[in-house]
């Protein structure tokens, strides 16, 4: 990875799975996919702030397919928007049979995180500017979701 991709607010994680890692059906177990989503979003929204950062949330996390014994996990991470004091990073699970090149969409998330300063408090990140047409989309649909979630735990809050 070259000094330009680690400015980059973006990350990726492949391993290969074994059967430490999966259930008694051969899959990788989803709380090990949760684990490597959280750490490669983790690494996203800290090379953008330059910052420790925490966990806020996870909105929604759906298994489409399972990840077999064998088969690489490839979880790719990037920011999608900065607000205030949080940042929204989504996640791309992937599944590849490293024998016939078979690639399966597997997971998607997005997830909150918080920068921390010096005292453990959150902390204003910086402006984040999408660039290509993609990040622009990506942009436009997490102001979409946080009003969502904003929305959800007023709602919440009120029962």
């Amino acid at each position: 990875m070259t000094v330009e991709e680690t400015r980059k607010p973006i990350a990726q994680i492949t391993e290969i799975v074994l059967p430490n890692d999966a259930n008694t059906l051969g899959n990788l177990l989803g709380g090990k996919v949760m684990h490597l989503i959280d750490i490669a979003c983790a690494i996203a929204a800290s090379r953008h702030c330059r910052r420790p950062v925490v966990t806020a949330s996870i909105d929604h996390l759906d298994f489409k397919h399972p990840i077999k014994v064998g088969e690489l996990v490839i979880v790719k991470a990037a920011l999608n928007r900065a607000f205030r004091t949080s940042m929204e990073v989504g996640a791309k699970v992937m599944s590849e049979n490293m024998l016939t090149g078979e690639c399966r969409h597997t997971s998607t998330a997005y997830l909150t995180f918080v920068a921390l300063g010096e005292d453990g408090k959150p902390i204003p990140v910086p402006e984040y500017i999408p660039q290509t047409d993609e990040e622009k989309r990506r942009w436009e649909q997490a102001a979409i979701r946080r009003e969502n979630r904003l929305r959800e735990a007023k709602k919440l809050a009120d029962v």
